[in-house]
């Protein structure tokens, strides 16, 4: 069992305290700062996380959540289980060329369940599951920082001391709050960062537990140590960064169990001192413990490597443009340019925002760029704190920098571009386990302050009021975070130059219906990227349903033009074309889509739609059978099927394939209404009534059905049943063709039979 928090009314817990409290400073002792038992501080920390992100838990789908979650077929219950553990975080399989290798099995398993217990694709359980995980994370952190700011001690019953329960509990509410991390939290993909995290700490407090019975470094519990290694395996299954805490594990072992000073170490090895056996380096199971979780890491990238199949992912300039600069300058002055943006997100995270690629952040080009202070000042602070975590004389000081600073580094190191190419140039996300290290790196810097300060209310109120601004602001952030419209605008005062910003905004107006908004959206991310072909292509489908086909085969022309194996920008151009009357260019332009995308039922349909424009019945109708093997739902290439069929006087082949359609998608009401029409003219005028009364009832306001049942009773006979419905469908639609005219022939014969009747 572990203990998280000092009891003063237990002795052998006291002395034990202060026997450690002779030994080494401790931090808690100049701050004004409240105590609480450890039950109460993991509470309210609990509590101040969970109102932070708590109004994001009715929010949206929003950004990556649609590929990740409502496109991905790994979470449905069709798909094998077993297919997870082969396909990317996206549900592309591995071995794809196009696959992005963020293997996150883990991560996608908890968004099956999450979708299996919902019953599809509700928001709300995705987003409360976020919400637990970061207050459990949280929760965490007060025993993780009472570890790395008060040290690893237990008492005399193996129970862990916490000797700094201020400090603390200050940094676990500065991480509970910290802004840049609303985007894992009220971002459902986010979650991958946070599974991530909650098994790097229960890896790192697993490791601690393997010294409870410690003596000086000569006794731990081999059993736990595997159990850390595991642990961080698993963290690596729900993202890449959790392999990292191997590593944290080493660097910890090696400060605070074994309290090597690294400077001395450095210094005697230069030098070849043959003390330096004695050093610390050596000491019994340090070397064992260290190879162990070496070993253990090794084995788990090589595991992964291979998983991954083809090698490193692939990806563009417009993700990662200073990975592609030319020159190794140009390359190492911006990314230690997007290093100082990391850190100031950690400082000031006022600005943030969903995504900084696509000319967020221009490239700096030349020392001349002003930009070039940035990197001064982040490497003068750097060189500045690891020299006094190296040199100093103090050994609490040394240990707690040092260990400050390798949970900011050593986390981030991933996301670096120093080991390979990432596809972003900032990710908020990626900063969420680096937080940690600025967490200790700011408690212990208010701690040195309070030590000097003579009014020490007065920092502490200081401190308060960035605690409740950081709230305030994750509050803020989280509301941005419910839909995309919020989100999405909420980046252009942040990101103006960000092409994708605009290109997301809109979307977001053209699912809506506002094309004219959307429309200058899109020309301004194409102006702002000139190759931006998903713009291209939106902004030219806006402009082919506005009937404006020269402007939209430009743009179209011009995506295929700069991305060839463009399948949907092919097509549309395929469409474009076709309305233009070439033919033959849209003919072949929907074969090119289909060459380089080999399932795509759309283009069959729209392939479809040309052959039967050209009165190619028999390729019509094997193109639209190609869409429905394709996609056996598509409701439109069905419906033309039978149509075609019907208008081609082939009856029974209508009604065959009506009846398939309908037994594959039972509900569609414009299916049972094509099928309707056949039966009727076949004189199965009682089931194409039943037909035709279903999907009134499915669609009552449609007034060709009601226009249609009408003549099926005309037909029939049933007079009265046909002016009722020729009214209806002339309510609902008084322009509707043939109906006033069908109507008008019933009611002359109407008039006749009663002067018969007469």
């Amino acid at each position: 069992q572990i203990c998280n928090q000092h009891n003063a009314e237990d002795p052998n817990l006291e002395q034990a305290f202060h026997r450690m409290a002779q030994t080494e400073p401790n931090l808690d002792h100049d701050i004004s700062w409240f105590v609480l038992p450890s039950y109460w501080a993991k509470t309210v920390v609990a509590l101040i996380s969970f109102l932070c992100f708590a109004n994001s838990y009715d929010g949206d789908f929003v950004f990556d959540d649609s590929e990740a979650i409502i496109n991905n077929k790994d979470l449905r219950a069709e798909t094998p289980l077993g297919d997870l553990w082969h396909h990317d975080f996206w549900g592309s399989k591995l071995s794809s060329n196009t696959s992005h290798k963020s293997y996150r099995p883990l991560t996608v398993l908890t968004f099956r369940i999450n979708y299996l217990f919902a019953g599809g694709f509700y928001p709300v359980g995705f987003h409360v599951i976020n919400i637990i995980l970061h207050c459990t994370i949280s929760v965490l952190m007060v025993d993780v920082f009472s570890i790395l700011l008060g040290g690893l001690q237990f008492s005399n019953k193996g129970r862990r001391l916490n000797l700094a329960p201020k400090t603390s509990l200050l940094a676990a509410l500065l991480f509970a709050v910290h802004p840049v991390h609303t985007e894992c939290v009220a971002g459902i993909v986010g979650r991958a960062d946070l599974l991530c995290a909650l098994f790097f700490l229960l890896s790192f407090l697993g490791y601690c537990k393997a010294f409870r019975e410690n003596k000086e470094g000569h006794n731990f519990s081999i059993f736990w140590v595997l159990v850390s290694v595991i642990l961080g395996a698993v963290a690596m299954l729900c993202k890449e960064q959790g392999i990292t805490i191997l590593g944290l594990n080493a660097v910890f072992d090696a400060l605070v169990i074994n309290k090597l000073n690294v400077l001395e170490l450095i210094q005697k090895f230069l030098h070849k001192d043959k003390s330096l056996e004695n050093a610390g380096l050596l000491r019994k199971g340090l070397l064992f413990r260290i190879t162990l979780l070496m070993s253990g890491g090794a084995s788990i990238l090589y595991i992964r490597w291979k998983i991954m199949g083809t090698g490193p992912p692939a990806f563009t300039e417009v993700d990662n443009p200073a990975s592609f600069a030319d020159s190794l300058f140009v390359r190492a002055i911006n990314y230690n340019y997007y290093y100082s943006l990391n850190v100031w997100l950690l400082l000031c995270p006022w600005w943030l925002c969903f995504d900084w690629s696509m000319g967020c952040i221009p490239l700096i080009k030349s020392a001349s760029d002003w930009r070039i202070i940035a990197l001064a000042a982040l490497w003068f602070c750097l060189i500045g704190l690891i020299s006094q975590a190296l040199c100093s004389e103090d050994s609490h000081k040394r240990r707690i920098l040092t260990l400050g600073l390798g949970f900011l580094i050593i986390p981030f190191l991933p996301a670096s571009n120093l080991f390979f190419r990432v596809g972003f140039v900032i990710a908020e996300r990626v900063i969420y386990l680096p937080s940690i290290g600025y967490c200790i790196l700011f408690t212990y810097g208010f701690s040195l302050l309070s030590k000097q300060a003579k009014k020490k209310k007065i920092l502490a109120v200081a401190v308060l009021g960035i605690l409740l601004i950081n709230f305030m602001r994750c509050a803020l952030r989280s509301s941005q975070w419910r839909s995309e419209e919020q989100l999405f605008r909420s980046a252009l005062s942040v990101c103006p130059l960000n092409a994708k910003v605009h290109y997301n905004v809109g979307k977001n107006l053209a699912d809506k219906g506002n094309q004219s908004a959307a429309i200058k959206y899109y020309r301004e991310a194409v102006r702002l990227n000139p190759k931006y072909v998903h713009a291209m292509n939106n902004l030219g489908n806006i402009l082919k349903e506005r009937n404006e086909l020269q402007e939209a085969e430009e743009l179209l022309s011009l995506a295929v033009q700069i991305q060839p194996d463009f399948a949907a920008a092919w097509m549309n151009l395929g469409i474009v074309q076709n309305s233009l009357r070439r033919f033959e260019e849209a003919e072949q332009s929907y074969w090119t889509a289909i060459k380089h995308r080999k399932k795509y039922p759309d283009c069959y349909y729209n392939l479809g739609r040309l052959y039967a424009d050209l009165n190619r019945h028999i390729d019509a109708l094997n193109a639209w059978r190609n869409a429905t093997v394709l996609k056996p739902e598509h409701s439109l290439a069905w419906n033309n099927m039978i149509i075609l069929l019907d208008n081609t006087g082939n009856l029974a082949q209508a009604e065959a394939v009506g009846r398939e359609a309908l037994e594959l998608i039972p509900n569609d009401h414009s299916l049972m209404f094509s099928l309707a029409n056949v039966l009727g003219k076949s004189q199965k005028y009682k089931e194409s009534e039943a037909l035709f009364l279903k999907a009134i009832k499915a669609n009552p306001n449609a007034a060709s059905y009601h226009g249609n049942l009408a003549v099926l009773y005309h037909r029939w006979g049933n007079l009265d049943l046909a002016k009722k419905h020729y009214e209806v469908s002339l309510k609902l639609d008084p322009m509707a063709p043939g109906t006033k005219e069908n109507y008008n022939l019933l009611r002359r014969k109407l008039e006749q039979l009663q002067k018969k009747g007469g």
